[in-house]
């Protein structure tokens, strides 16, 4: 197997994640013991039975995402001790799960960074009112200009014909109207807290910065593709500028996903809650075995 592994976002919780690999595996158990032992708060009670609406919260969320992502890393390396990536890719939120899978910090650090992410990106959202869409089927560079002349933003390039658009919500619901106006009849509203991926998230991420600073930051051990950029980064002082323009900027998920796939991989490893990526990947490369860790029958689908 020449696999990659790339690691969900936020916006692939639910309720109940990582209840089951938490007691299959000794080594999941663990990730999330630490976890709130280091928040304070109750976090499994929270990911295993709700209540859903605190799942959506920013604040919330993102630990928990990133926590039930490496537990299920730490489940799959119980299992398959030899299996190691050739590259891996997170989207958005998993970027940080992608970089401690690369060893660039620990566990803990990430997930101290994943808390303040998510306090600031809660706090943005509520100082502002803002919106988001996905736009099936439309050519990047028209979705580029009709950005621009109702004042929104291109958030994620995810995989050819699907690009989701950010901005204030009333701008939003203009520029859907605008796309409908042209012919293009398939923009999708999302439920979302606010405008993640937008200008309006700009502050969050300018506040990240004191947070990473203090961080301690180590080289990739192996090929990690960063969103902003939408290719490999290992400089730890640009990994960190990346992770701070990400929040507001544009997602490049398809371009990670071909530098990843390009390192000659056969397999897809998803990890963490969700299938969103394995979705978007038989999309974006064809032939790819498609695989998912997140939850302990999915884990014990795979072959020793």
């Amino acid at each position: 197997m020449k696999a990659v592994f790339v690691f969900s976002g936020q916006g692939a919780q639910s309720v109940g994640m990582g209840k089951d690999i938490y007691e299959a595996s000794p080594s999941a158990a663990a990730v999330f013991d630490e976890a709130e032992k280091i928040l304070g708060w109750p976090l499994k009670e929270i990911c295993f039975n709700g209540p859903e609406e605190k799942l959506l919260e920013s604040a919330t969320c993102q630990p928990a995402i990133y926590t039930a992502s490496c537990a299920c890393l730490a489940a799959l390396k119980e299992k398959k001790p030899s299996l190691a990536p050739l590259a891996c890719a997170g989207l958005s939120l998993g970027e940080y799960a992608a970089l401690h899978c690369a060893g660039v910090f620990s566990f803990a650090d990430g997930l101290r960074l994943v808390a303040e992410r998510g306090k600031l990106m809660d706090a943005a959202c509520k100082s502002s009112v803002g919106a988001m869409a996905s736009v099936i089927g439309v050519d990047e560079k028209i979705v580029a200009e009709i950005c621009a002349e109702g004042g929104v933003e291109i958030a994620n390039l995810n995989c050819p014909g699907q690009i989701v658009i950010s901005g204030e919500s009333g701008k939003i619901a203009k520029t859907i109207e605008a796309f409908k106006a042209k012919g293009y009849k398939k923009i999708i509203p999302l439920k979302v807290a606010g405008a993640y991926h937008s200008s309006l998230m700009k502050e969050a991420g300018q506040s990240l910065i004191p947070f990473l600073e203090k961080t301690d930051f180590k080289n990739p051990s192996l090929p990690v593709a960063q969103n902003f950029t939408g290719s490999f980064v290992s400089d730890t002082c640009e990994i960190r500028k990346n992770l701070v323009s990400q929040v507001a900027g544009s997602v490049r998920w398809e371009q990670c996903f071909r530098a990843i796939s390009g390192k000659g991989a056969d397999t897809v490893i998803e990890i963490g809650p969700g299938n969103v990526l394995t979705g978007l990947a038989k999309r974006i490369v064809e032939g790819l075995t498609l695989v998912n860790v997140n939850s302990a029958g999915s884990l014990s689908a795979i072959q020793d």
